[in-house]
Protein backbone atom coordinates (compact mmCIF):
# COMPACT_ATOMS: atom_id res chain seq x y z
CA UNK A 1 0.00 0.00 0.00
CA UNK A 2 0.72 3.25 -0.73
CA UNK A 3 -0.34 5.06 2.61
CA UNK A 4 1.71 2.17 4.91
CA UNK A 5 5.07 0.98 5.31
CA UNK A 6 6.54 -2.16 5.26
CA UNK A 7 5.72 -2.39 9.28
CA UNK A 8 2.29 -0.93 8.96
CA UNK A 9 2.90 2.00 9.83
CA UNK A 10 1.19 5.10 8.10
CA UNK A 11 4.37 6.74 5.92
CA UNK A 12 5.57 10.13 6.74
CA UNK A 13 6.20 10.92 3.30
CA UNK A 14 4.75 10.38 -0.20
CA UNK A 15 6.13 7.77 -2.22
CA UNK A 16 7.78 8.84 -5.33
CA UNK A 17 6.66 6.34 -7.89
CA UNK A 18 9.07 5.57 -10.97
CA UNK A 19 8.98 7.43 -14.50
CA UNK A 20 8.44 4.09 -15.56
CA UNK A 21 5.27 3.58 -13.90
CA UNK A 22 4.11 6.82 -14.67
CA UNK A 23 4.27 6.25 -18.50
CA UNK A 24 7.63 7.77 -19.88
CA UNK A 25 10.94 6.99 -19.85
CA UNK A 26 13.77 8.49 -17.11
CA UNK A 27 15.45 11.68 -18.23
CA UNK A 28 13.20 12.25 -21.31
CA UNK A 29 10.69 15.12 -22.19
CA UNK A 30 7.55 14.56 -23.51
CA UNK A 31 6.30 16.29 -26.75
CA UNK A 32 3.21 18.37 -26.76
CA UNK A 33 0.92 15.85 -28.98
CA UNK A 34 0.97 15.74 -32.60
CA UNK A 35 -2.06 14.20 -34.89
CA UNK A 36 0.04 12.31 -37.64
CA UNK A 37 -2.06 11.62 -40.49
CA UNK A 38 -0.02 9.38 -42.80
CA UNK A 39 0.83 7.25 -39.59
CA UNK A 40 -3.09 5.90 -39.63
CA UNK A 41 -4.61 4.62 -36.30
CA UNK A 42 -3.98 0.95 -35.10
CA UNK A 43 -7.08 -0.92 -33.72
CA UNK A 44 -5.36 -4.11 -32.15
CA UNK A 45 -6.71 -4.29 -28.70
CA UNK A 46 -3.19 -4.97 -27.34
CA UNK A 47 -1.67 -2.03 -29.00
CA UNK A 48 -4.41 -0.22 -27.62
CA UNK A 49 -3.61 0.43 -24.08
CA UNK A 50 -0.43 1.52 -25.13
CA UNK A 51 0.21 5.32 -24.90
CA UNK A 52 3.24 5.66 -27.31
CA UNK A 53 3.23 3.30 -30.64
CA UNK A 54 6.47 5.35 -31.33
CA UNK A 55 9.65 5.54 -28.91
CA UNK A 56 13.24 4.95 -28.05
CA UNK A 57 15.23 3.46 -25.80
CA UNK A 58 19.07 4.28 -24.38
CA UNK A 59 21.18 1.83 -23.95
CA UNK A 60 23.11 2.69 -21.74
CA UNK A 61 20.82 5.52 -20.22
CA UNK A 62 24.16 7.30 -19.10
CA UNK A 63 27.83 7.83 -20.41
CA UNK A 64 30.27 8.40 -17.55
CA UNK A 65 33.44 8.39 -19.20
CA UNK A 66 36.18 8.79 -15.80
CA UNK A 67 39.20 10.16 -15.89
CA UNK A 68 40.33 11.10 -19.01
CA UNK A 69 44.05 12.91 -20.44
CA UNK A 70 44.06 16.74 -21.55
CA UNK A 71 44.35 16.95 -24.73
CA UNK A 72 43.40 13.52 -25.88
CA UNK A 73 39.79 12.00 -27.97
CA UNK A 74 37.93 9.68 -26.49
CA UNK A 75 35.06 7.97 -27.74
CA UNK A 76 31.81 5.57 -26.52
CA UNK A 77 29.08 4.30 -28.61
CA UNK A 78 25.94 4.61 -27.47
CA UNK A 79 22.81 2.31 -29.33
CA UNK A 80 19.20 4.06 -29.53
CA UNK A 81 16.80 1.30 -30.33
CA UNK A 82 13.09 1.59 -31.42
CA UNK A 83 11.21 0.03 -29.47
CA UNK A 84 7.49 1.24 -30.63
CA UNK A 85 5.65 -0.14 -33.73
CA UNK A 86 6.02 2.16 -36.32
CA UNK A 87 8.96 3.88 -38.18
CA UNK A 88 9.99 7.04 -36.10
CA UNK A 89 12.96 9.59 -36.90
CA UNK A 90 15.30 11.76 -34.55
CA UNK A 91 18.05 14.14 -34.40
CA UNK A 92 20.44 14.80 -32.02
CA UNK A 93 20.96 18.23 -31.02
CA UNK A 94 25.25 18.92 -30.99
CA UNK A 95 26.55 19.89 -27.81
CA UNK A 96 28.25 23.52 -27.76
CA UNK A 97 31.55 23.78 -28.77
CA UNK A 98 33.29 24.33 -25.62
CA UNK A 99 32.31 21.11 -24.18
CA UNK A 100 34.05 19.47 -26.33
CA UNK A 101 31.30 16.98 -26.93
CA UNK A 102 30.10 15.90 -30.36
CA UNK A 103 27.73 13.21 -31.55
CA UNK A 104 27.99 11.30 -34.29
CA UNK A 105 25.31 9.22 -36.32
CA UNK A 106 23.64 8.46 -39.60
CA UNK A 107 20.38 10.15 -39.99
CA UNK A 108 17.29 8.59 -41.13
CA UNK A 109 14.19 6.77 -40.29
CA UNK A 110 14.55 3.73 -37.72
CA UNK A 111 11.97 1.24 -38.49
CA UNK A 112 10.23 -0.57 -35.90
CA UNK A 113 12.46 -3.01 -33.15
CA UNK A 114 16.16 -1.73 -35.50
CA UNK A 115 18.47 0.40 -33.80
CA UNK A 116 20.96 3.02 -34.61
CA UNK A 117 24.62 3.85 -32.93
CA UNK A 118 25.49 7.16 -31.54
CA UNK A 119 29.33 7.62 -31.49
CA UNK A 120 29.67 9.97 -28.22
CA UNK A 121 33.12 12.21 -28.80
CA UNK A 122 34.65 13.96 -26.33
CA UNK A 123 38.06 15.93 -26.87
CA UNK A 124 39.26 16.78 -23.20
CA UNK A 125 40.23 20.13 -23.12
CA UNK A 126 40.33 22.33 -19.84
CA UNK A 127 38.50 25.86 -19.82
CA UNK A 128 38.75 27.06 -16.46
CA UNK A 129 41.60 29.69 -15.86
CA UNK A 130 41.36 28.56 -11.73
CA UNK A 131 42.98 26.35 -10.08
CA UNK A 132 40.63 23.11 -9.95
CA UNK A 133 42.96 20.86 -7.73
CA UNK A 134 44.28 19.14 -11.20
CA UNK A 135 40.66 17.71 -12.14
CA UNK A 136 37.92 19.73 -14.42
CA UNK A 137 34.63 18.02 -14.57
CA UNK A 138 32.09 17.89 -17.93
CA UNK A 139 28.57 17.36 -17.55
CA UNK A 140 26.44 17.87 -20.31
CA UNK A 141 22.78 16.23 -21.01
CA UNK A 142 22.98 15.60 -24.72
CA UNK A 143 19.23 15.88 -26.50
CA UNK A 144 18.10 13.58 -28.57
CA UNK A 145 14.76 15.30 -30.48
CA UNK A 146 12.57 12.15 -31.82
CA UNK A 147 8.75 12.51 -32.71
CA UNK A 148 7.04 11.93 -29.32
CA UNK A 149 9.88 13.34 -26.73
CA UNK A 150 13.08 14.54 -25.70
CA UNK A 151 15.63 12.44 -24.72
CA UNK A 152 18.58 13.44 -22.32
CA UNK A 153 21.64 11.34 -22.43
CA UNK A 154 23.72 12.20 -19.90
CA UNK A 155 27.56 12.86 -20.48
CA UNK A 156 30.41 12.52 -17.52
CA UNK A 157 33.91 12.76 -17.28
CA UNK A 158 36.78 14.51 -14.90
CA UNK A 159 39.83 15.99 -16.95
CA UNK A 160 43.12 15.26 -15.64
CA UNK A 161 44.78 19.12 -15.70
Amino acid sequence: SLLVNAAGQPRKEKVKLPSSLQGRQPNSIPNKKTEDPVAGKVNTSSLATRQHLSSFHLIPPRVTLGVLKEGCTYAATVILKNVGVNFSRFRVKQPPLHTGLRVMYTPGPVAAGLQVELEVEIFAMVIGGEDTGGLEEVSHDIEILTETETLLLPVRANILC
